[in-house]
């Protein structure tokens, strides 16, 4: 079942202010993750949030957001993690 939700306490329009990307969306969570810490290591995404060809990530049972790039298939390679929303907000 495709699942696509915002993290607790933030709505998008907030997302997209903290950002910068009036674009700013949810993403169906139903997709291959990859990239951190080793290329093949497997992430399973329970928010995926997308500005245009970047991702953040919130993997199940971890509080730590991964950035990474939204591949033409639709997956996502990870090479960055941060220890909150924001501060991944403010690094994109």
């Amino acid at each position: 079942m495709a699942s696509e939700q915002l993290p607790a306490g933030w709505t998008l329009e907030g997302i997209r202010d903290v950002s910068g990307d009036r674009q700013a969306t949810t993403l169906d969570t139903e997709r291959i993750v990859t990239g951190w810490p080793a290329q093949d290591e497997r992430i399973h995404p329970e928010i995926v949030l997308g500005f245009h060809g970047l991702c953040l990530v919130k993997p199940v049972n971890d509080d730590d957001w991964y950035m990474g790039s939204l591949n033409d298939d639709g997956s996502v390679t990870c090479w960055s993690v941060y220890g909150d929303l924001y501060e991944a907000l403010r690094g994109l």
